[in-house]
């Protein structure tokens, strides 16, 4: 057969059309790709490892999509043949999915995610672990082309001497629930109800419809919160109610309606799989975006004076202000990608600057005391014992962020490139925009006045140009996406307004014919 498993890979992730009933979106995503992508995962991970397959353990586990029941029986199925040892670990999320690496019960060489995130529902895909965290592009790349070539179908056939194991299934959620549960008794000190630290706070948990209901019913409940104003904590893979994505507005709006009439502390929110999260304040004002990393940041501050925090390339001035002169801390803002700013965090750390935390706007929380691991979960679990500390003096989850100036507006917009090489040309329109901008100013079409321009350098993704003039400050950065033929445009103002900076760059990018304005 003539395969491309290319189209599968989206970074350092596996995804895919796995169910049909969306029009123009056939099915790439089925049994024989689940198939061999499982067994070029199995071939990897008895390489990396030195371990014969026989050897091997691996976890499977899975969010609530409506195609991951199939998945997963095609991926156990096929590690069962090839005499690996597997843990079904059901209903899960991504970061429990890696600490069954970690935790001594299970020690894992290995685990599969099966998710596909914020996606639609006919979405799906995998996430892989080893011992070392989530696998890089690269590993991803490797794996991708060793399940399209025909070898993988005759490696693994399996000696009659070879016993197939059957699965066990394992609670692991009930584990994992458990380690978050014990790291809140023993931060919250209340020697009244030392098993109960969290009673007399109401927090409201949105799951979304995805796996992260046990927060409220596992993690919460059981230490003496009111989450009886929770919601959408059933998993269903149709999605019913709002998107699971903290960065989705109507999702956002839903949970801070949800704090305010029920009156509520504060509010949690998740991701599908539980790897991403915000937060909204009793005000029902978001956590989200800035803030979130702001939030993050702000309960290690004390603990790690003077570390860096890095950060995704459309973060704002304002966080970098807070940051820096309201925390004292470091801020290096980097490149879009989770996996991107995790591996930037390591890599300094490697060469001797501290950094304890790597963060995404989109909620993707990384600290190196979690084993860099990109966990919603353990984010929520340090703002519910930063807010129950708090609510020991008195004080609200807002004071934390009193500090945090926010822009005036923000916006993005996503330019489709219509060349068919879209990489080169993309790349082409960033060169001309430098050029651009270190011209130094530019004459607002509307007013005829100068507005000046101002490159930010270093600048590690697109192009980032700060604008001011007498009624206009802000910034904007362009900027290639990472996996598709599109070219995202970030704009962010203090004084004037968005739309100001998007004709000024409109009208530059009015030449390329190629790129639909």
């Amino acid at each position: 057969m003539e395969l491309n498993y290319s189209k599968l890979q989206n970074g350092s992730d596996i995804r895919g059309v796995a169910l049909d009933g969306v029009e123009g979106e056939k099915v790439n995503l089925g049994k024989e790709e689940t198939f061999r992508l499982t067994r070029a995962f199995a071939a990897w991970l008895a390489d990396k490892t030195g371990k014969e397959l026989v050897d091997l353990v691996i976890s499977v586990g899975h969010d609530s999509r409506l195609s991951a029941g199939a998945l997963k029986e095609t991926i156990v199925e096929t590690l069962k043949y090839i005499g690996v040892k597997v843990y079904d670990c059901g209903l899960a999320s991504t970061p429990a999915m890696f600490m069954s690496t970690v935790f001594p019960q299970y020690a894992c060489d290995g685990a599969i995610m099966i998710t596909a995130s914020h996606l639609p529902f006919n979405r799906n895909g995998f996430k892989y672990f080893d011992r070392e965290g989530g696998l890089n592009k690269g590993d991803i790349k490797n794996i991708v082309l060793a399940a399209q070539s025909d070898a993988i179908l005759t490696e693994f056939e399996r000696p009659a001497s070879r016993d197939m194991k059957e699965p066990e299934v394992r609670d692991l959620i009930g584990d994992y629930a458990a380690h978050l549960r014990s790291k809140i008794c023993t931060e919250v000190a209340r020697a009244d109800k030392p098993e109960l630290p969290l009673e007399g706070l109401k927090i409201v948990v949105d799951a979304g419809n995805g796996a992260g209901g046990f927060y409220a019913s596992r993690i919460l409940a059981p230490l003496g919160a009111d989450v009886s104003a929770s919601q959408f904590l059933e998993p269903d893979g149709n999605f019913p109610n709002h998107a699971p994505n903290p960065e989705n507005k109507e999702a956002m709006a839903s949970i801070c309606k949800a704090v305010v009439e029920n009156g509520a502390d504060f509010g949690l929110i998740f991701d599908t799989d539980v790897d991403r999260s915000s937060a909204v304040d009793g005000k029902g004002k978001e956590i989200n975006r800035n803030a979130i990393v702001a939030m993050a940041a702000a309960l290690i501050a004390k603990e790690h004076p003077g570390t860096t925090v890095v950060t995704d390339s459309i973060t704002s001035d304002q966080l970098t202000v807070y940051l820096e002169e309201c925390l004292g801390l470091k801020h290096l803002r980097f490149k879009r990608g989770y996996k991107n700013v995790i591996n930037k965090s390591m890599e300094l750390n490697a060469a001797g600057i501290d950094s304890q935390l790597a963060i995404e706007t989109s909620g993707h929380a990384a600290y190196k005391e979690n084993y860099f691991l990109d966990d919603g979960a353990y984010l929520a679990t340090k703002i519910v014992i930063k807010a129950a500390q708090l609510a020991q003096q008195g004080q609200a989850l807002d004071v934390i962020l009193e500090s945090l100036e926010e822009a005036k507006e923000a916006v993005e917009y996503r330019f489709p490139i219509l060349a068919e090489d879209f990489g080169p040309y993309g790349d082409q329109v960033l060169e001309d925009l430098t050029a651009w901008a270190k011209a130094g100013s530019v004459t607002c079409p509307s007013c005829g006045d100068a507005v000046k321009l101002e490159m930010v350098e270093p600048n590690y993704e697109g192009v980032r140009i700060n604008f001011g003039a007498e009624d206009l400050s802000g910034w904007c950065l362009l900027r290639k996406s990472l996996h598709d033929p599109i070219m995202p445009l970030n704009i962010e103002v203090t004084e004037g307004t968005c739309d100001q900076i998007l004709q000024l760059i409109k009208g530059f990018l009015s030449r390329y014919d190629q790129l639909k304005l």
